[in-house]
């Protein structure tokens, strides 16, 4: 995001194009699911440069949730003895589980685990409910889209938790979707603080538990997960992370500095290893944790993101440890990985200390072809941005890049990069909430002490971030207890929304109104097996302008799943010569113009792996 004009008051030239956006119409465009890439004629062309704006008071964000059918509170289960469970979660997923071209919300709930009827069970409460009096349990919303014929598009979203047949009523953390059985089908693995979850999609609306057929049982508390293929064998392999050895046995009581009580530091327990799990193709999974070497060190972890770090084709593992050394889980290409964070430099800060690791996203914020990476943190440290340099190797330029500063007091969770208003720069969203009683609130009696604004951090396009979150209007003003956060284009308008969960609250949907002044393509990458290429890689090749690289995943953030397409922001230039696409396999594939002719733009595209003129495999 390209707002040099809030920290350039002197600036002469002032274009105050974003004042236009909130009552500029939504421009018409197609979104066909599977609509192939076509030449677009020639048109007169920007350079491909951002232009600076200005940025006025304005709602960049609306939020949307219960207004358009997302009526959902998370349930904590908060009790006198102030159990660790109760602050962590929750999070939710984007994902089209009909297939319909439109994005579902999956929302994870939590559960009281102290009650009359099972004083001193590690299971959840069979009486507690929500705030409807219904039974607590998951829910699944299906997206209705409309659009008008002028483009106008209207939200709405139907509860068909009952008509899924999804009876995920566990105490839950987090949520991971994937096409495990190369059906066409995004499935959802659940994780829970006890049991998790495989449900399989059917295919027909409805899910089936497959859990303990396809052997991917998790018993201790999960928290993030991710369906990546570390093997390049085309089948979705599945990384478990797994957090700390509390339990309702062991719950320790712990205090904050005034003697009040207050949930424990995750050092007071145990840290457990993760788990993965091979797909053996049949439906059903091998456990290969220790083999692959994966669980020969303890964990502890919160966040966790699959993505190729070092460049040679094959997809690593990063980790974010809570209160301990970060881990980076680089493959090896026989099915074992080396964990050589410190070797990298994303172990720990730059002053050598681990810190509260809890969300985590790759992305290539500088537009230099790398996955640089972006942890979220305790409010006594600061965020921390890992500046990869090409070959894996990274610097923590937190202070640097103006990341650390505007995190300080805050807890931050979810995250992501997220170009929010298509100039071609990654911004970052941040949501916040902490762990520990905020003196401030708890002095003035406030029940939920813990609750804090999120945040946006726009991308200057020159190295450096700007906090902008008090100038975008309502949406970054609510003060909530954010846990998760998903991103995926909900309204196929070409921006990236963002779902919100919160803990102890309702959830939140923010709406993008940015609108459509500068060019985008959205991309949805199939692979052989025709399902999302989870880990593939584009080049977007623009003509006069730097080119831009971009990962399909739904991995990252924390406990949260996202949009598998890619949305690309290209900023003025609406000339694209190319799409070359590393695929998971190895393959590479390119799909170019011909001689003075460009790629569409402003729509989504699908791009199948074989179809593209090959070039030399990774």
């Amino acid at each position: 995001m390209n707002f040099p004009s809030l920290i350039r008051a002197d600036k002469a030239i002032i274009l105050l194009s974003l004042l236009f956006l909130a009552s500029s119409p939504v421009a018409e465009n197609p979104t066909p699911p599977e609509s192939p890439p076509i030449a677009a004629n020639a048109r007169d062309s920007a350079s491909g440069k951002t232009q600076s704006a200005a940025l006025p008071e304005i709602a960049l964000f609306t939020e949307i949730a219960k207004a358009s059918g997302l009526d959902f509170i998370h349930f904590s289960g908060i009790s006198e003895e102030l159990h660790m469970s109760e602050i962590v979660g929750a999070g939710g997923a984007l994902f089209d589980y009909d297939r319909d071209g439109d994005l579902d919300v999956y929302l994870v709930q939590g559960h009281a685990l102290t009650c009359k009827s099972a004083p001193d069970s590690n299971s959840p409460c069979p009486d507690a409910t929500d705030h409807k009096g219904e039974p607590l349990r998951d829910r699944l919303y299906r997206n209705d889209l409309v659009v008008a014929e002028g483009g106008a598009r209207e939200i709405r979203f139907t509860d068909v938790t009952k008509a899924s047949r999804i009876k995920a009523t566990g105490y839950g953390m987090g949520a991971a979707v994937g096409d495990f059985d190369n059906d066409g089908w995004p499935d959802l693995y659940i994780t829970n603080y006890g049991s998790n979850q495989l449900l399989r999609n059917n295919g027909d609306g409805s899910f089936r538990d497959v859990t303990e057929k396809a052997e991917v049982d998790e018993p201790r508390w999960s928290v993030s997960a991710s369906f990546l293929d570390f093997d390049r064998d085309g089948w979705l392999d599945l990384f478990v992370g797994n957090y700390v050895d509390f339990s309702i046995k062991n719950h320790q009581a712990c205090y904050a500095p005034n003697g009040s009580q207050d949930y424990c530091s995750p050092l007071t327990y145990r840290p457990i290893p993760c788990r993965l799990f091979r797909n053996r193709g049949d439906g059903t999974f091998e456990d290969v944790s220790g083999k692959s070497g994966i669980s020969k060190e303890d964990a502890g972890a919160l966040g966790v993101v699959g993505a190729d770090f070092n460049g040679d084709g094959w997809i690593d593992i990063y980790v974010g440890n809570d209160g301990r050394p970060n881990q980076l889980w680089i493959n090896q290409k026989d099915g074992t990985f080396q964990n050589e964070a410190f070797l990298a430099g994303t172990a720990v800060n730059m002053d050598g200390a681990a810190e509260a690791s809890m969300g985590v996203d790759a992305g290539d914020f500088d537009n230099d072809g790398d996955e640089d990476l972006f942890m979220t943190h305790l409010l006594e440290e600061t965020n921390t941005l890992y500046v990869n340099d090409g070959a894996g190797w990274f610097q923590d330029r937190s202070v640097a890049t103006g990341i650390a500063v505007p995190s300080q007091g805050r807890t931050a969770f979810g995250t992501g990069w997220v170009d929010v208003d298509n100039d071609s720069l990654l911004d970052l969203i941040i949501v916040n909430g902490d762990v520990k009683s905020i003196p401030e609130l708890a002095n003035k009696g406030d029940p939920l002490p813990y609750h804090q604004p999120n945040q946006l951090l726009a991308n200057m396009g020159n190295g450096k971030f700007q906090d902008i979150s008090a100038r975008v209007g309502p949406a970054f003003a609510l003060s909530e207890i954010s846990r998760g956060a998903a991103f995926g284009d909900v309204d196929n308008d070409g921006d990236m929304d963002v779902l919100v969960t919160n803990n102890t609250g309702p959830v939140r949907l923010l709406r993008n109104d940015t609108g459509a002044n500068n060019h985008w393509l959205g991309l949805r990458l199939i692979d052989k097996a025709g399902r999302d290429a989870l880990g593939a890689r584009v080049e977007i090749q623009r003509e006069n302008a730097p080119s831009l690289w971009r990962r399909a995943r739904t991995d990252g953030s924390y406990a949260s799943s996202n949009d598998p397409r890619i949305l690309v922001g290209l900023g003025s230039s609406d000339k694209v010569r190319a799409m070359r696409v590393s695929w998971p396999s190895g393959h590479v594939g390119e799909w170019r113009a011909t001689e003075g002719d460009y790629l569409a733009v402003d729509r989504y595209l699908t791009l199948r792996e074989g179809e593209g003129t090959p070039i030399k495999d990774s």
